[in-house]
């Protein structure tokens, strides 16, 4: 019946969701805005996508880690 201080609340769980579609969403149009100004299609806007990707992937392993540590 105590306040658990380790473990994944709601508002914890909306905020890693939004974490990895922020994440996707800032590549993405940076590589609009890069394919826009250097006149390549698809290259840029594909590169922004999968850098989102991964940095939205290290940012939820390392917030999901230090909320199961002990």
């Amino acid at each position: 019946m105590g306040d658990e201080s380790n473990g994944l609340r709601g508002r914890d769980l909306i905020g890693l969701g939004g974490l990895l579609a922020g994440s996707v969403v800032a590549g993405m149009l940076l590589g609009v805005f890069i394919d826009s100004r250097a006149g390549t299609s698809p290259a840029f806007t594909m590169v922004g996508i999968f850098a989102g990707i991964v940095c939205g992937g290290i940012g939820f392993w390392l917030r999901v880690r230090d909320a199961m540590r002990p």
